[in-house]
């Protein structure tokens, strides 16, 4: 596929990123290189660690609805006419939270499919990331039992199963890619710490590079480099549906509004 077009530098674009943990954690390196690079963006966001694309997930007190039922595609849906004819960039990433929770390949994909079908219905450039096969091959079975001890108890995959779903998996979202003329984005495992799904934060940037070069934006890597002060900060906002210790808890969004124009919306 040759690479998309590139967008003027003041094209103010849409950006939908859909994902779990790593869009979380990577969230303040993309908020600042989309600001750099297009000036008053606005971004959406459906992210979280732990996220399911089509179940409601749990991480210790803190519960999420699934990617697919949460209020993002109301909000895409309520925008106004001022927004016509703005580009729309999306992503999809963090694939595969949904096999450590027991659900088939089968179904994860249609999930997955689902997600690209809605965005590819909004308009837009499609990028979706592959599975991270290359990390997930070099855990052994000591690593593997801990990681599920620690962030997936209840995970009923074998190691070898999880690979084999995760290669399964991986095609199937080659050709969810394919079907929609997605740009489709490397993962190396070079770009993996310990656990094997968690990217490097020295490695983060690689990720929004390869992001924002599959979208056609020319987002200045050097400015990706976020303050403690700006990762605390968007690390504390809330998404607009979430439950904490069984209270289900409304943020009204977008959650900040910068000076430039443009906003950051959580779901």
């Amino acid at each position: 596929m040759s690479p998309p077009d590139a967008l003027p530098p003041a094209a103010c674009p849409l950006v939908v990123a859909i994902g779990a943990s790593n869009l979380s954690r990577g969230l303040p390196r993309l908020v600042a290189g989309v600001r750099a690079g297009s000036g008053a963006a606005d971004v959406f966001v459906a992210a979280g660690h732990g996220r399911s694309f089509g179940a409601n997930s749990r991480v210790a007190w803190r519960r999420l609805p699934s990617v697919l039922r949460s209020g993002l595609w109301r909000a895409l849906d309520r925008l106004g006419p001022d927004h016509a004819g703005r580009p729309r960039l999306a992503l999809i990433t963090d694939i595969g939270n949904d096999l450590l929770y027991g659900f088939s390949v089968a179904q994860t994909a249609d999930w997955v499919r689902e997600c690209a079908d809605r965005l590819a219905a909004r308009g837009g450039r499609l990028a979706i990331t592959r599975l991270p096969l290359a990390s997930v091959a070099r855990a052994g079975p000591v690593r593997y039992r801990l990681l599920k001890t620690v962030y997936v108890p209840g995970c009923p995959l074998t190691l070898g199963e999880l690979r084999t779903a995760a290669e399964r998996l991986d095609g199937a979202v080659c050709g969810i890619a394919a079907d929609h003329a997605a740009t489709l984005i490397e993962q190396p495992g070079a770009w993996y710490g310990f656990d094997s799904i968690h990217v490097r934060r020295s490695r983060l940037t690689d990720l929004w590079a390869a992001t924002f070069s599959a979208w056609g934006l020319s987002g200045p890597t050097g400015s990706m480099r976020a303050s403690m002060g700006r990762w605390a900060r968007l690390g504390a906002l809330a998404a607009e549906v979430r439950s904490l210790a069984g209270a289900t808890r409304f943020t009204p969004q977008p959650v900040l509004r910068w000076p430039e124009g443009g906003s950051l919306s959580l779901y």
